[in-house]
């Protein structure tokens, strides 16, 4: 009996996060430097829109909307973009610094290995 209420329980907890919204930074700038975050309908998406001119645009968006057409239709100022929709808690983030640091150590360690043999 309790192995069954257990086994529901933990059932239960992992079926909850499956209904739930996800949050997305909402902003537009020039700078990539974007805090702002908002709440999204349990069906959104986040985009990050890339104006040719360097304004970025970052927002809740439904998913079935996430194509350059449909994008077009609803960004008319925009005359080239390119876009990213992802479905994660704060996935339209800026790019970080964090790949380049990767990059950076993976280069120092084969400079060294080089060195060394």
């Amino acid at each position: 009996m309790k192995r069954s209420l257990l086994v529901c329980l933990l059932i239960g907890s992992a079926l909850i996060g499956l209904g739930s919204a996800i949050r997305c930074y909402s902003c537009k700038d020039y700078t990539a430097s974007c805090t702002k975050q908002r709440e999204c309908s349990y069906d959104d998406a986040c985009l990050t829109l890339y104006e040719r001119g360097g304004m970025t645009y970052r927002q809740c968006l439904k998913y079935s909307d996430c194509e350059y057409s449909r994008l077009g239709q609803m960004f008319p100022q925009v005359s080239s973009f390119t876009f990213k929709c992802c479905n994660s808690d704060l996935c339209n983030s800026a790019p970080s610094a964090t790949a380049s640091s990767v990059i950076g150590l993976l280069a120092s360690l084969a400079v060294m290995w080089w060195c060394i043999h």
